[in-house]
């Protein structure tokens, strides 16, 4: 509609200002277009002094501070589990005939006690004939012995020459002679019969059996095998920098692949390495009673003297493409990523090598879902983030 010209709509400078008055329709119209340039001008302006608005975080996290105590150090190693001694038992006597078995794999024995025995009959048979030999050779000793003495009383009437007299002496000295070779071979005999009996040459527990009843094995074949006093040892395996800190008298603990701890002592520690491997072992003595047993293989690891450690729980670790990160929180409610070098383990804490503030505030939940730089707020604080 056209709006008829009408010098209200411009007052005079010089004169008094009167109102501007619009048709009932151009009024309309014109508050339209203040409410849509109103609009217009809050959208493209920023609040307040210009800032940005910041984004308020959805993570929440807790936090922690390095703490330090005093943790035993401790060398982690593995090795197998074998007898302090083996003690083998073989056949003394060859030819015979294994008669009986009176000992079985891990059969407790003591020293002497009778493992096995072979058929003695024979041995028996020879030990009487020795014996008998024995015995005629003693009646010609002292036959001899006899001759002896009376050649000397003849002898000195001058009615025997020097040259009988002689022989006479040299007659009871081989009967001497053949006496004792009797003896040493009757005695022999005995050795042999006593042999035929397979003892045990010390206390300790059957570990092997390879006697077969009505075998004959020959002089020395192995029959039984024992682990001696029943003692077993782990065996542990160290590089040169690990065995330089192993001493004898130091405590051990191994766990067994059924999971159970054992605890042991420190008896020896090898002064050499293995060419092969260039490690070097350290023999634990295990508890006879321990549910140790020859054969198996344990990881565990030997203490040493405690030292200072600083600690985080184990939760602040965070694993990531082969490293280890903890996540500090900054003034500002971000995190910074930082890598670190973790030692220790123990009561749920993890020692960190890496040099940190002790004030630092250190994430230790949450952090598996952190990225450098997040922000974040504290567990509990129910405040936006400023």
């Amino acid at each position: 509609m056209k709006v008829p010209f009408s010098h209200s709509l411009f007052p005079n400078a010089i004169g008094r200002r009167k109102p501007v008055i619009f048709p009932t329709s151009s009024r309309s119209a014109a508050m339209v277009a203040m409410v849509a340039l109103l609009a217009l001008t809050g959208c493209g302006k920023p609040p307040g002094n210009g800032a940005a608005p910041q984004a308020v975080s959805s993570l929440t996290v807790t936090t922690s501070q390095i703490q330090r105590f005093s943790w035993p150090r401790q060398l982690s190693a593995d090795g197998a589990i074998a007898a302090w001694q083996e003690v083998i038992i073989g056949a003394e006597v060859g030819g015979l005939r294994l008669d009986t078995l009176k000992a079985e794999i891990g059969d407790s024995v003591k020293r002497g006690d009778v493992l096995a025995t072979f058929d003695d009959a024979t041995l028996a048979a020879e030990e009487k004939r020795l014996a008998a030999a024995l015995a005629s050779a003693k009646a010609s000793l002292e036959q001899a012995t006899a001759d002896a003495d009376r050649a000397t009383k003849v002898g000195k009437s001058g009615a025997l020459s020097a040259q009988q007299l002689d022989q006479y002496r040299i007659a009871k000295m081989t009967a001497q002679a053949n006496v004792a070779s009797a003896e040493a071979q009757l005695q022999s005999a005995r050795i042999r019969l006593r042999q035929a009996k397979v003892v045990a040459a010390d206390d300790g527990i059957v570990s092997a059996r390879s006697a077969l009843l009505g075998q004959v094995p020959t002089a020395g074949t192995e029959l039984f095998r024992l682990v001696r006093q029943g003692e077993i040892e782990w065996q542990a395996e160290l590089d040169s920098r690990q065995l330089a800190q192993a001493q004898v008298g130091q405590k051990a603990f191994l766990t067994l692949p059924d999971g159970q701890q054992v605890e042991g002592v420190v008896r020896l520690v090898s002064p050499t390495l293995n060419n092969n491997t260039s490690r070097g072992i350290v023999y634990v003595r295990l508890p006879k009673d321990s549910p140790a047993r020859a054969g198996m293989y344990a990881s565990g690891h030997l203490d040493l003297p405690a030292s200072d450690a600083a600690t985080l729980p184990d939760t602040a670790i965070v694993l990531r493409d082969g490293r280890s990160y903890v996540y500090l929180l900054q003034d500002d409610m971000k995190v910074r990523q930082q890598v670190v070098t973790v030692g220790r383990r123990r009561d749920g804490r993890v020692e960190i090598l890496t040099p940190l503030d002790a004030t630092a505030r250190i994430v230790t939940s949450g952090g598996a879902f952190l990225n450098d730089g997040t922000v974040v707020r504290l567990a509990g604080d129910g405040k936006a983030v400023k």
